[in-house]
């Protein structure tokens, strides 16, 4: 009986390489929990055969998503979802900006609706005040 020689292993992409961890950090049963470190990007990289930016740039894709937290010199950690995004260090840029302008709307809000508050209770009955 002959054996078929093996398909070429394919390289994976950056886009694989984050799905594939997005699925082990939400999954039903997720393998990386809350503060669990990602395998570090080089070694990844090397047991994979793709080059490092390939590793970066899925870890980048997760933090971008709000997945992980990457902290320089430390390693890619999967990001506890109970803390308010862009508040851990290592969140990114974008997220952290999205929760300032968050604050910022939701403080404009709770004035808006003050006002509202405060005009609904002048008029009252419907009439608007005498000037």
């Amino acid at each position: 009986m002959e054996q078929s020689p093996e398909a070429p292993k394919q390289t994976p992409t950056a886009k694989e390489i984050a799905a594939q961890y997005r699925a082990k950090i939400t999954g039903p049963n997720p393998e990386f929990k809350p503060g669990a470190q990602l395998p570090a990007a080089r070694k990844l990289a090397k047991d994979l055969s793709v080059q490092l930016m390939t590793v970066q740039s899925a870890y980048s894709q997760l933090r971008d998503e709000g997945l992980v937290l990457t902290q320089q010199g430390r390693g890619t950690f999967v990001r506890d979802p109970s803390m308010p995004l862009g508040t851990e260090p290592g969140s990114s840029p974008a997220y952290t900006a999205l929760a300032t302008e968050l604050s910022t709307i939701h403080d404009a809000l709770r004035l808006l609706g003050e006002r509202l508050d405060r005009l609904e209770q002048l008029v009252g009955d419907g009439t608007p005040p005498a000037p």
